[in-house]
């Protein structure tokens, strides 16, 4: 079963796209894969102390994406292809990429003062 034991409720945005980020950088991760055991909305919402119709929420959005199947009634698991995956990954990335750039440019960070500092924080 998936394991939201990392899982910080932050003050920014809504809880239940913290949710689904948390989920999609665990796939990225591989720690999340093809049919591993979503943890139940009540068990969730418990869990992380959140009202369970943001757990619903989150988990509907999962299902639009075609990211987790659920039935009814039964248990909910990730269904992921690869293709998946590396879209997950892409969007992923892309989004986090572009807020990271708006901010350094809001604080007035250059492109080359950009990469100057990923290169010494990579490192």
């Amino acid at each position: 079963m998936i394991s939201f034991d990392h899982f910080t409720i932050e003050d920014e945005g809504p809880i239940y796209a913290q949710i689904i980020k948390h989920i999609k950088r665990e796939i990225i991760a591989g720690i999340i894969q093809d049919q591993d055991e979503m943890p139940s909305r009540r068990m969730l919402s418990v869990l992380l102390g959140v009202n369970p119709n943001t757990i619903q929420k989150a988990y509907r959005l999962l299902e639009a994406e075609n990211i987790i199947t659920s039935h009814s009634g039964a248990k909910s698991y990730v269904t992921l292809t690869d293709v998946q995956i590396k879209q997950i990954k892409s969007q992923q990335l892309e989004g986090d990429a572009k807020s990271f750039v708006l901010a350094l440019k809001q604080m007035g960070i250059s492109k080359e003062e950009a990469i100057q500092l990923i290169s010494r924080v990579w490192d």
